[in-house]
């Protein structure tokens, strides 16, 4: 790698790692998976006792692909670029970032539009059902190959900070800390109804075919991702940014004229067809739905109780998708078991996605954080 100015700035040019565990993971479902295949990517260097790793997890159509290039001429960076590198909050000199990509998306990792070896076929709708505690279970297997033992850190915003939640409370003797950003305990109704509809959209689109579509479902799942982009935004952050502005390539009383919002959604959702899987799509979104960090314990208080490590929590004041009540019901739990807890609330504009947009706000935070607790 050039130590040039790109090297400053980033980690720069950067190589996807895959490896395929030919052992079986029970899910959650009580249905096996595997082999299981595992796509990821690494940032700096692991020391001698392996304890500066720290593990990025992402939100729902994220991927591994956390920072820097996959090849020099690509003018797209790394989904959380902006914080990882030399001399960055995850700084690429001092710590091990490892971003692995969940099972069941599509971004190499084994999901719907993987081929069963039993059948030498996509499994589409017959891929089980999986959860987050799932996602966890098999990045826990992945560590055990990379020698990995204890994390220094899981930070993760939205799905990922569910995913920090599991580790503390499934594996509590594997990790050092947890900073959580855009999370929920639970999704709420309003939230399970928005991906219900979403569902909908793909679900009615007929070239679908119930899941065993040759070429991805266009229409339907550039609605759903619409659907999807409204729950990341907020009002205040749509009224900066279109506000009511009419599309000057339409005429305002043509009937199928757009406002300016409506050409936005338009765009990220075909745009997004190209990116990302129906069914992927389809099975995350039930994973985020069935999501409770209580499952499978009487109570809340009894699943938190099981973290041992420092927590430090970021919500949004704008983020009506996981408003920071949630946040906070947990962070009270936390207080009232004796955790070590630290809670951050966010004035920002820009709603569920803040914390992709707005590393500035938290960073120094977590900067402190890491620091402290390190």
């Amino acid at each position: 790698m050039k130590r040039g100015f790109f090297y400053k700035m980033s980690v720069g040019v950067v190589t996807e790692k895959s490896v395929t565990f030919n052992t079986e993971l029970r899910l959650d479902s009580g249905r096996i998976l595997g082999p299981i295949t595992q796509v990821y990517e690494t940032y700096g260097n692991l020391n001698k006792d392996a304890s500066n790793a720290i593990l990025v997890a992402h939100a729902w159509t994220g991927s591994a692909h956390l920072a820097g290039k996959h090849r020099e001429e690509d003018t797209r960076v790394g989904w959380w670029d902006a914080i990882v590198g030399p001399g960055r909050l995850l700084d690429s000199d001092k710590y091990y970032i490892i971003c692995i990509n969940v099972i069941g998306s599509c971004y190499g990792s084994t999901g719907p539009s993987s081929i069963n070896p039993k059948t030498g076929k996509k499994y589409n709708l017959t891929f089980p059902v999986i959860t987050v505690r799932d996602m966890v279970r098999a990045q826990a297997m992945l560590l055990d190959h990379l020698g990995i033992r204890k994390l220094k850190a899981v930070i993760g915003g939205s799905m990922g900070g569910m995913q920090a939640l599991e580790w503390g409370t499934q594996f509590p003797d594997r990790v050092s800390s947890i900073i959580a950003l855009a999370v929920t305990p639970a999704p709420p109704p309003q939230a399970i109804s928005l991906n219900a509809v979403a569902r909908w959209a793909i679900f009615n689109d007929p070239t679908w075919k119930k899941g065993g579509y040759r070429k991805n479902p266009k229409d339907g799942l550039a609605l759903a991702r619409g659907i999807g982009h409204i729950t990341f935004l907020s009002g205040e952050s749509m009224e900066s940014k279109f506000g009511r502005r009419f599309s000057a390539r339409d005429g305002q009383f043509d009937f199928f004229g757009r406002f300016e919002v409506e050409r936005y959604l338009n765009y990220n959702g075909y745009n997004f067809v190209d990116k990302f899987d129906a069914n992927s799509f389809l099975y995350l979104a039930k994973a985020l739905d069935l999501y409770n960090v209580a499952f499978g314990y009487d109570s809340i208080e009894e699943a938190l109780d099981r973290i041992s490590c420092p927590l430090q929590f970021f919500a949004f004041s704008s983020d009506w998708l996981y408003p920071p009540k949630d946040t906070e019901e947990m962070v009270h739990v936390l207080e009232k078991l004796g955790k070590k807890v630290e809670y951050n609330l966010i004035d920002s504009p820009y709603g569920h996605d803040a914390f992709l947009l707005e590393h500035e706000t938290f960073s120094p935070q977590i900067k402190g954080f890491l620091e402290r607790e390190g």
